[in-house]
């Protein structure tokens, strides 16, 4: 009823209802979508172009040396192809494949964004979160405020369970008051997920979108917005500070697409502020030379050391795979934490092997499950773990952050393969002895051979806890 008195109201009168630009532009703000994702008539989008209302602009442009993405910023060669268009009636309309998957980009087709108006200040905003900053993290927080008050860029470099996320609140706080609009963004739909919560807790009432594959979120946007780095492509000069979570993690460090954008989402003048346990090598280097300013917390909040991984050999654990066996080494180290009612980790190398590993571990009477990311129950397999209902998840390196289970212990089978970088190895090491209560978790690395990247990790993990001791940060 309303979309059909719309259209007569466009045909007769030249005119639309202010209540429906309201909706449109509430849609369409600070993003950069494709006409054929907007949930409305046509002829209204068509309309609120000719007044002004709406921006659309060319979705690919041509250079003398390449075609270039407005939308992911894509312009190597191979990733363009043509295909016969019944919109334009040619039969080699160049479209992008980098970006697809968010709906098809092609020559004839515009993006179209609305430049709208900055929040109003919000001076009612409350952080309801009543728990206490380590030394370290009241350090940081202060430095996330400035950054944000001074539009510059920051990194926190803090060891796995320093308590990150809980850093961010008064900066958080400070940017809601400020009437600014606030992305923590990220790699990982798994680390959303782990973040949502926590956020809705700290700030009860606000109102906080949640954007990743299949979020029912979709098409809100809220001064707080959570979001993996992909949905990022369809928002346009959105965000006033845009927080960087895991900035090192695949796919982000090695994607030029998902760099473009996070640039494209923030605004002209916007804060910057990246966070990792494991920082690149460029980023390192630009902090000793005073090109980012650099926040380091070398410990946790609870001030015990990092576990620190041992190294045990577990012979060719591939043809025990194949024979139907667990190295006996890894299915001993299991046994003693399940009789000990502790949870495990069991990180391996790829899908295949994970789908032998939960098999045999089944077989032989382990309380066991796997996940990996094309896995669509992953969500909740990783919440009948935290609750108990199993003792081993067996998982790729999907889940190599952002989860936290309590008790957790940490095995790595095969941790001389190549996927296991140093800073895969000194992620998932991360998610033992996190807790409070719960501080001397363990962390092995099976294998058939050491490799540069476990001594790396090793290295890494001891380096942070002797700087932690040395400059008073532990107990």
């Amino acid at each position: 009823m309303e979309v059909k008195y719309i259209k007569q109201s466009v045909q007769h009168n030249g005119h639309i209802p202010s209540s429906y630009s309201e909706k449109l532009r509430s849609f369409l703000e600070f993003r950069h979508l494709l006409q054929n994702e907007l949930p409305f008539p046509d002829d209204v989008i068509d309309w609120h172009i000719k007044k002004g209302y709406i921006k659309a602009e060319k979705s690919l442009v041509k250079t003398q040396t390449a075609w270039i993405c407005r939308r992911c910023g894509q312009h190597h060669h191979d990733l363009f192809a043509q295909f016969p268009c019944e919109i334009c009636g040619k039969k080699n309309c160049v479209y992008c494949r980098s970006c697809v998957m968010m709906g098809r980009v092609s020559e004839c087709i515009p993006l179209l964004t609305w430049q709208g108006k900055a929040l109003s200040k919000r001076p009612s905003v409350e952080m309801t979160w009543e728990g206490r900053l380590s030394v370290g993290q009241e350090k940081a927080a202060i430095s996330v405020v400035e950054a944000i008050r001074k539009r510059k860029e920051l990194l926190i470099w803090a060891v796995c369970g320093s308590g990150k996320t809980e850093l961010l609140f008064r900066g958080i706080e400070y940017a809601l008051r400020q009437g600014l609009r606030l992305c923590i963004a990220t790699p990982r739909t798994d680390v959303v997920l782990e973040l949502a919560p926590r956020l809705k807790n700290a700030f009860k009432g606000e109102e906080i979108t949640v954007l990743y594959g299949g979020s029912q979120d979709r098409g809100k946007l809220s001064p707080l917005v959570i979001s993996t780095t992909h949905q990022l492509l369809r928002y346009k000069e959105a965000f006033d500070v845009i927080i960087i979570d895991e900035v090192d993690a695949f796919p982000y460090s090695f994607d030029q697409t998902l760099q473009y954008a996070t640039k494209k989402a923030g605004r002209q003048e916007n804060a910057r502020i990246y966070l990792t346990a494991t920082p690149s090598s460029k980023m390192k280097r630009h902090a000793k030379k005073n090109q980012l300013p650099v926040v380091r917390i070398p410990a946790r909040y609870h001030r015990q050391p990092l576990p620190e991984p041992i190294f045990r050999w577990c012979g060719n654990w591939k043809r025990s795979l194949f024979r139907g066996k667990i190295p006996f080494a890894v299915q001993k180290w299991l046994f003693k934490h399940q009789n000990q009612n502790q949870p495990v980790f069991l990180f391996v190398p790829s899908i295949p092997v994970l789908e032998s590993v939960v098999s045999i571990l089944q077989k032989n009477q382990f309380l066991v499950e796997g996940v990996h990311a094309n896995d669509k129950n992953r969500k909740r397999k990783v919440k009948r773990f935290r609750e108990g209902s199993f003792h081993i998840l067996v998982t790729t390196t999907i889940l190599e952050r952002g989860v936290t289970v309590k008790k957790a212990q940490v095995g790595v089978l095969g941790a001389e393969v190549a996927v296991f970088s140093e800073s895969a190895l000194v992620q998932m090491a991360g998610r033992s002895g996190r807790h409070p209560y719960f501080t001397n978790g363990e962390v092995y690395f099976f294998h058939f051979g050491i490799t540069r990247a476990m001594t790396s990790a090793f290295n890494h993990i001891q380096h942070m806890n002797t700087i932690a001791r040395k400059e008073k940060w532990i107990d």
